[in-house]
């Protein structure tokens, strides 16, 4: 039975008359890397602050550890918070920076000295004690700032857009030893970031969030691969989002009509004949050749454009039914390429589409 760390009841927060944060509850069990997604002005870090407590909610309730927040000031929660500015003491040695929370606590110098040590250990920094902060690299910085939180041993770290500043090789290098360090510790780590690809690859769970609502809360494979919303589709990734109303169904298997042709789809539940919806289609589920066969969906079209990336090609189509399709290609997959102007036939199986109401 899973244990939950964090659990966040009814959270509503507003700054004057402006909504922030609407009514939001999230529950994030003990161990789990659990990200906020969501573009900037959201109110994913709002929800930060007030797990933390920098910020009270305006309604609602938090517990940590199944204790309530309420009149619990920042200090003496058991959370600590790593932000994009580091704060990182550039006077002080690697080892002093990291020991810093337990000599403020008043710990013997033979405790931090082992505590210390464990911790440049983790973050794979070991004999680098003696440096100074401007003598480190972005991303060894980085994790002596994780360091510095975790040696605390909170229930919960909390970060915000910590990898926004490094370059984006850095920032890749960093995603995978954050989710090592986590991984490796244990403990519940609440993520902010805006990098749909950063909460993909790191995260047990993502909330994805839009003008202060959550939208979606899923594994990373669930978002990506069925978006209940037209805005987590469009946000999560890359994707074809086709126009059409619903025109006939048998059992969960319809036909949605878009431009007078029809497109096969599975249905989801309470959606009846004429509703207006939207399909969602990853380019890297359609496929595309001179000749289809053996799928519900396949349709002529004219390659408006191919752009060569290395690994893959990316594929502007114009369909007989008026749709411009975007189509990923992995290059080793398909024997031949297609120029612009080649007519060729696009098309998907009836499983990789998903379907989804309109949300007027």
């Amino acid at each position: 039975m899973s244990v939950i760390d964090v659990d966040v009841k009814n959270v509503t927060k507003y700054f004057g008359n402006i909504l922030a944060v609407d009514n939001v509850s999230l529950a994030i069990e003990k161990g789990e890397f659990f990200s906020l997604l969501g573009p900037s002005g959201c109110g994913k870090t709002t929800i930060l602050r007030m797990i933390s407590g920098f910020e009270k909610p305006s309604k609602g309730e938090i517990y940590i550890g199944g204790e309530s927040m309420a009149d619990r000031p920042p200090f003496k929660r058991p959370t600590n918070l790593v932000f994009q500015n580091l704060s990182l003491f550039p006077h002080m040695s690697v080892f002093k920076n990291i020991g810093f929370g337990l000599e403020m606590k008043g710990f013997s110098k033979d405790r931090i000295k082992k505590e210390a040590n464990d911790m440049l250990d983790l973050i794979e920094l070991s004999g680098f004690g003696d440096r100074k902060i401007n003598q480190l690299s972005g991303g060894q910085q980085q994790r002596v700032a994780i360091a510095r939180a975790l040696i605390n041993h909170p229930t919960v770290l909390l970060l915000d857009e910590p990898l926004g500043a490094l370059d984006l090789k850095l920032r890749n290098q960093m995603q995978v030893e954050l989710k090592r360090i986590q991984r490796e510790v244990g403990t519940t780590f609440i993520y902010v970031t805006h990098d749909q690809g950063e909460a993909l690859t790191m995260s047990n769970r993502i909330a994805v969030i839009n003008n202060g609502i959550v939208e979606q809360i899923g594994e990373s494979v669930d978002i990506y691969e069925n978006p209940e919303t037209i805005f987590v589709a469009n946000f999560i990734g890359e994707t074809n989002l086709i126009e059409g109303m619903v025109s006939s169904f048998e059992e969960s298997r319809g036909v949605v009509t878009c431009k007078d042709l029809p497109i096969y789809a599975n249905l989801r539940e309470n959606l009846n004949m004429g509703d207006k919806v939207f399909i969602s289609i990853r380019p890297e589920k359609i496929m595309l050749s001179e000749n289809l066969s053996g799928i519900e969906n396949i349709y002529s079209g004219i390659v408006e454009e191919a752009v060569y990336h290395g690994e893959l090609t990316i594929y502007t189509v114009f369909t007989e039914n008026r749709l411009h399709l975007t189509i990923k290609v992995q290059n080793d997959e398909i024997k031949k390429s297609y120029p612009q102007g080649a007519r060729i036939q696009v098309g998907w199986g009836i499983d990789k589409g998903v379907l989804i109401a309109d949300d007027d």
